[in-house]
């Protein structure tokens, strides 16, 4: 007796789930968890459930203290804050890949990177006037910030824009060495950029951990539905480049 095998859940026997289709169930799958932990933690953040405010004012109380006794690296983080990490600047970095898919003739996943950080700033700016969170309030303020604090601006858009970097550079093939390197900037910038928001007195722990989370889920999601629509047709990219050879190598 033979057996058959598959490589999906629900595929008639013998026949093989395209690649796609799992990788983009799984991307799903994160980003509605992801959600669900922001969501969980803006419903806190909206009932003033005491253990994570007392959390979110002794955090930012001690490193406003550390933000007055150190003047000079208190600047330092205004900069990176202000200029290398601003949400504009992030969103120039995207501008620039989509401008370089454009330029190798990927126009869907140019859109679809275009139309996903467009998405994530509306939903940002969407959760900041439901739940209208008042900023912390300092007597001797080493910064200041507009709008409303959760979630964390900054934060969130760093992680879209780190997220979709990321996946356009693995699902164009980049050199591995590129993909690294783009990697730890990354990881270096979302994580800087949250401690800079927090150090300066500008944002609460949860409104950062908030930013990270949804920024994550709308990167998640985008890469799903995008992965889960190429494996509906034909089981490849929509706009795939041909394999380079000896006669199209970039």
């Amino acid at each position: 007796m033979g057996t058959s095998s598959s490589s999906g859940t629900g595929s008639a026997p013998g026949t093989a789930t395209p690649p796609g289709t799992t990788a983009g169930a799984r991307a799903l799958y994160a980003a509605g968890w992801l959600a669900a932990a922001a969501v969980a933690l803006g419903v806190l953040v909206a009932v003033r459930w005491a253990p994570l405010a007392h959390t979110d004012r002794t955090i930012a109380g001690d490193l406003h203290q550390m933000a007055r006794a150190s003047p000079d690296w208190t600047q330092a983080n205004r900069i990176l804050t202000d200029w290398v990490w601003d949400p504009w600047t992030m969103r120039a970095l995207l501008v620039v890949f989509v401008g370089w898919l454009v330029w190798r003739g990927v126009r869907i996943l140019a859109a679809w990177v275009a139309a996903t950080s467009v998405v994530g700033t509306l939903l940002q700016q969407g959760i900041k006037a439901l739940l209208d969170r008042p900023r912390p309030v300092w007597p001797d303020p080493v910064d200041s910030a507009h709008y409303a604090s959760f979630p964390s601006g900054h934060a969130m858009t760093a992680t879209v824009a780190g997220g979709l970097a990321l996946w356009v550079l693995a699902e164009r093939g980049a050199p591995v060495v590129w993909r690294r390197v783009v990697a730890v900037l990354a990881v270096v910038s979302v994580l800087g950029v949250g401690c800079t928001r927090l150090y300066l007195g500008v944002h609460w722990l949860s409104d950062v951990l908030a930013g990270w989370l949804l920024g994550a889920a709308i990167v998640a999601a985008a890469v799903g539905l995008y992965t889960r629509l190429a494996a509906a047709s034909a089981t490849t990219p929509p706009d795939a480049e041909k394999p380079a050879g000896p006669a199209n190598a970039d």
